[in-house]
């Protein structure tokens, strides 16, 4: 398997991450004059064959996402970058918006030549502060080098540019449909879906919306090719993740991992995760965020890709990975990934709003040994009702993680019921 990073293999090798003649001096924008010569069709061919799966968490097919839009009749289409890099322990966004920002807009740009988009936005997490200037910085430069304006590479009506929306730190805004409303001005919260955001979006046109390394990953395929791109991963999904590793594990950082990678390398290699840091065991691992299932050491086997952790019940998600070792208790880490989605509910559906308080109340009771019988089974029902009722997804996944430690380790919290 092919271990040679095609989306971070520009990190450290630029002075300037914003320098368009240093972008272009490593391979920059070679896929985007390729895609003005192309046929919009071979451009979609492209990224189907790739099996590209969204990298912000929710893996749906990128291109079937584009089909869908391209499908779509009416105009202005928008596109939309997801810098909302909300998820506690995903930070591999960070990166690429930082040390790599043109490869971002050079994948938007390619989306705006097969949908004839004349605007873009990208809406960065309110506290990015320095990744919003430093973006900024790419946005000037590119538009001053002609790659943003009018009449992009000499294309007569080929017209683009990007404007940043920042975030206020409201978690989910990281929710398509939330984010598009906060660039509208209105108040992050979900919309109803159907109508879909390809169909009615932003300003209630048809719009793209992707994450950050979904759009860096563009023009590896075009310069690749779809095929190849494949290769470098599994079959359920082609190319490479960004893996943002932290917890109890030696090297932690963001690290750029073949799918398909056996999931112990991913861990245990030196040049990923390498090993527990200070030698002692992993307890368990919370994969993919805050929204994410926590996976303990008999699940961990196999490869690391969609299909290899579905078939564990596990998930990729955002690419996190955080490990705890044997001095976390796993009843008290479920109470403060409550804590978390109590904060950030947006407070519109019942469901999850009272829902989530009321599991983090009897959560407090495991913590402080003041749970009495039929606490877990109490606890059980909770989960489920606020995970089918909810209206969006930050309440149908906030038990994620209680269901799995639940599942896994009911022990833990057995041993917490007083008496």
């Amino acid at each position: 398997m092919n271990k040679e990073p095609v989306l971070l293999k520009r990190i450290g090798k630029m002075r300037d991450p914003a320098s368009v003649e240093e972008y272009t001096g490593l391979g920059g924008f070679a896929a985007l004059r390729k895609a003005v010569q192309m046929d919009k069709e071979d451009i979609l061919k492209e990224i189907d064959t790739a099996n590209l799966r969204g990298r912000g968490g929710a893996a749906y097919p990128a291109g079937r996402k584009w089909r869908q839009l391209y499908g779509i009749e009416g105009t202005p289409k928008y596109i939309v970058c997801n810098a909302d890099e909300g998820e506690p322990g995903t930070f591999k966004d960070k990166v690429l918006l930082e040390k790599d920002p043109l490869s971002v807009i050079e994948g938007m740009l390619v989306a705006a030549c097969v949908f004839d988009s004349p605007e873009g936005f990208i809406y960065i997490r309110g506290e990015y502060h320095t990744v919003r200037q430093a973006f900024q910085k790419a946005v000037d430069s590119a538009a001053a080098a002609g790659f943003l304006g009018k009449d992009i590479l000499g294309v007569k009506g080929f017209d683009f540019t990007i404007t940043i929306v920042s975030g206020a730190g409201a978690y989910v805004c990281g929710e398509n449909s939330a984010l598009l409303n906060s660039i509208e001005g209105k108040t992050g919260r979900p919309r109803v879906k159907p109508p879909h955001l390809a169909e009615v979006g932003l300003n209630q046109k048809p719009t793209l919306v992707n994450n950050v390394e979904t759009f860096a990953c563009i023009p590896v395929i075009l310069n690749i090719g779809g095929k190849a791109f494949l290769e470098m991963g599994a079959e359920d999904g082609g190319g490479t993740k960004l893996v943002s590793i932290s917890g109890h594990l030696k090297n932690r950082g963001v690290f750029e991992v073949p799918l398909g990678t056996p999931f112990e390398d991913v861990l245990y290699a030196e040049e990923y995760g390498g090993g527990p840091f200070e030698g002692k065991p992993i307890k368990f691992l919370h994969l993919g965020g805050q929204s994410g299932p926590l996976a303990f050491p008999e699940q961990i086997g196999g490869a690391y890709s969609y299909k290899g952790l579905e078939d564990k019940k596990l998930a990729i998600g955002s690419g996190a990975i955080v490990a705890m070792d044997e001095s976390v208790s796993v009843v008290e880490y479920s109470k403060k990934v409550m804590e978390f989605f109590v904060y950030e509910s947006c407070g519109k559906c019942t469901p999850c709003r009272i829902g989530t308080t009321r599991i983090l109340e009897l959560l407090e009771d495991f913590v402080s040994g003041a749970a009495e019988k039929g606490d877990i089974e109490k606890l059980d029902a909770m989960l489920t009702q606020v995970m089918a009722l909810s209206a969006c997804g930050l309440g149908q996944t906030a038990g994620v993680a209680v269901r799995s430690a639940l599942t896994h380790r009911r022990a833990e919290f057995e041993a917490r019921i007083s008496g």
